[in-house]
């Protein structure tokens, strides 16, 4: 049943009844009372077979005999409505406890099972009847305060279903096709940021018994033609003989999070693999092409309940999960969040607010790569009567806003979870057995709505290594939003191939910075302020080492300048603007940790206007960049300034007059203007 706390609530109240034996039933037929006692037994005393689950079933079949007996016997009623909602036959328990209240209506002074029949035609969709049940009950002045905000609860979700329904979103799922599903159920999709690499679950039989299944990683590449390609199971150190599932990948695909479980033995399975609870979270890392570990999380995340279904942050920084905590006071289970540490490991989880969490389940949690707006599953906000997904995005004020219903269809009165958004923030794929699949759960994509959608996230990929020798670099990468300072990404290409994949949320305005030890620091500018944006960057990085101190190594890094990609100055200004301290301030601290260098500080214009004023304007822009860094504590020995104006253009007024448009032509002079620094002796 979808609504625990309140089944439990009310299934005490229906044994309380029936703990009348010993004073009377409703009923004189004493063959029934015999039959109904005997019913009450046999779940306690026996077990099904296939399920494994107490034998509701053969109890059925006892009280329906004791029904023939007197049809009036209200006690039965109610019982045999409890064990159809055991064994999911909502429509029958739904039968069973309205003939019970026609038979009785105040068996009960709380009147408890009329909140039961709203929460029971919510989950069948039945919204008007769920509504009135919910009012009836209400309306009764000896309503416990407990059900009675279970039932405020109801009557919200059948109010929103019944709206959501007269006004339904566009929705229009795309089965992943052939390569991704198959006759097996597929579920729990992981998208890299570029949107090349699918990971997700895949639920296949074992050969050695044919009647038990395991959970395994598949990985599926996005082809030219615009389809997934044939899926191909993760390395052996990943998948194992026993369960893995629920992954989540980093931005560039390089880090994976997955949930492992221990089997009844509490045993792991998988080489170095041991836990604390039932459920795990495990961590591996790609370099090159190979996967290493996994190995046990390190840090406080694992607990000896059960965490799962984790969703890493784009940079692989921020960990969101769901654990479930026995004896809580919701006996369900939450969303928490933990933050990489600067040791390496991730600190103590922070459960979300109350606003998130319910006293219900929530589940299925993903984050996405705008790092910004939040996806889940929950069965404690208003919704459509089963497992609903909802978005919630972080304030200004670093806080989660109301969480929204995504609408219907998308959320029907079936379970609903499973869903993650690609980067672009309008496709988002999750798993469904609808019709004309390729068997059982299959991934689908589609369309948000608007108000759904993620902020558009781009990404720039590319290469790091050593301009002379081409040698690949293991670059580290800082990504800060200059309206504000503050650092929104760290990152690190691969140390094999120095390949590397960063997200870029647009609507912002980026400072970058790449270093490597024991080379030249470089920087870059994205300007991503503008809403149309549409394209993601490629860019090689070449990085160049120092000039050697005596001299002897000359090569293409020889009085080579290098560009301050985000140190700016107003029109025709020589004072520096606030947004130039953070790359200003990376440099001091490279020139801080290496002393042995020193170096020229230049001012460059383009060749529009006065070629004096120019000259003049370079040398005290330069000389702006030279104190600033001094007020850092960099030794003025140290460096030099000079103005150059428009003697060294990066483009010549001769290449710009043969440019066709106005907008190149800008973009030229504007690279023209900038200020540099090279290693001086």
């Amino acid at each position: 049943m979808k609504f625990q706390f309140l089944f439990f609530v009310f299934l005490a109240c229906i044994m309380s009844s029936c703990a009348k034996a010993q004073f009377g039933y409703s009923t004189k037929s004493k063959k029934a009372i015999k039959l109904f006692e005997k019913a009450k037994k046999i779940p306690r005393e026996s077990y099904d077979e296939k399920t494994f689950q107490p034998n509701y079933k053969d109890a059925i079949i006892v009280l329906k005999q004791a029904l023939e007996k007197d049809s009036e016997f209200w006690e039965a009623q109610l019982l045999i409505g409890e064990f159809y909602e055991y064994i999911n036959d909502y429509t029958q328990a739904i039968k069973h406890y309205e003939r019970a209240v026609e038979i009785n209506p105040l068996h009960m002074k709380s009147g408890s099972t009329y909140c039961y029949l709203a929460n029971l035609h919510l989950a069948l969709g039945n919204y008007d009847e769920s509504i009135k049940y919910a009012n009836i009950f209400l309306k009764n002045p000896n309503a416990s305060s407990v059900l009675s905000k279970e039932a405020y609860k109801i009557k919200r979700s059948a109010e929103f279903a019944r709206h959501a329904i007269q006004n339904p979103k566009p929705f229009n799922p795309i089965n992943l096709g052939p390569g991704v599903n198959t006759q097996f159920p597929e579920y729990y999709p992981a998208l890299t940021v570029d949107g090349s690499t699918l990971l997700f679950t895949r639920l296949i039989p074992l050969k050695m018994r044919d009647y038990y299944e395991q959970e395994d990683f598949f990985i599926s590449y996005l082809e030219e033609n615009g389809n997934w390609g044939k899926s191909i199971p993760m390395p052996k150190n990943i998948n194992t003989i026993n369960n893995e599932g629920a992954p989540t990948l980093s931005a560039d695909g390089r880090n994976l999070v997955f949930v492992a479980c221990a089997d009844q033995s509490g045993t792991y399975y998988g080489e170095n693999r041991s836990g604390k609870g039932s459920c795990d979270l495990f961590y591996a890392k790609k370099v090159g092409n190979t996967w290493y570990g996994p190995v046990n999380l390190p840090g406080y995340v694992n607990s000896g309940n059960w965490e799962s279904q984790p969703s890493l942050s784009a940079d692989g920084k921020t960990l969101y999960f769901i654990r479930g905590i026995k004896g809580s006071k919701n006996n369900n289970s939450d969303i928490y969040v933990s933050y990489l540490q600067k040791d390496g490991i991730w600190g103590p989880p922070q459960r979300l607010p109350d606003h998130i969490n319910t006293p219900n389940t929530e589940e299925s949690v993903h984050i996405h790569p705008d790092g910004r707006t939040l996806y889940f599953a929950s069965k404690g906000h208003p919704g459509m009567g089963g497992s609903d997904l909802y978005v919630t995005r972080m304030q200004a004020n670093g806080q989660w806003s109301t969480p929204e219903n995504l609408g219907y269809p998308i959320n029907t009165k079936f379970d609903e979870n499973s869903l993650m958004v690609s980067a672009e923030g309008e496709i988002a794929y999750f798993a469904s057995n609808r019709s004309g699949g390729y068997g059982g759960l299959d991934i689908y994509s589609f369309k948000l709505p608007k108000e759904a959608q993620a902020t558009k996230t781009l990404y720039f990929d590319g290469f790091v290594y050593d301009k002379v020798t081409k040698v690949p670099l293991q670059g580290q990468f800082e990504l800060f939003d200059l309206s504000n300072g503050e650092r929104i990404i760290v990152s690190e290409a691969d140390k094999v191939s120095g390949t590397f994949m960063v997200p870029l949320p647009v609507n912002r305005n980026y400072a970058i910075s790449v270093t490597y030890k024991d080379y030249h620091p470089y920087s870059l500018h994205f300007d991503l302020s503008e809403e149309n944006n549409s394209d993601s960057y490629h860019l090689d990085i070449p990085m160049n080492k120092p000039i050697q101190a005596d001299n002897t190594v000359k090569d293409s890094s020889f009085s080579a300048e290098n560009i301050f990609e985000n140190v700016f100055f107003d029109l025709n200004k020589s004072t520096l603007r606030i947004e130039s301290r953070i790359e200003l301030d990376l440099f001091a601290r490279y020139l801080a940790e290496n002393r042995n260098i020193n170096i020229e500080l230049g001012g460059h214009t383009d060749s529009r206007g006065d070629s004096e004023k120019n000259l003049t304007l370079s040398e005290k822009r330069a000389e702006s960049v030279y104190k600033y860094l001094i007020d850092k504590g960099i030794s003025a020995s140290r460096m030099t300034f000079k103005g150059y104006g428009s003697l060294y253009p990066i483009f010549s007024d001769e290449a710009i007059n043969k440019m066709n448009k106005n907008s190149e032509k800008e973009a030229a002079h504007q690279q023209n203007r900038r200020t540099v620094w090279r290693e001086t002796f």
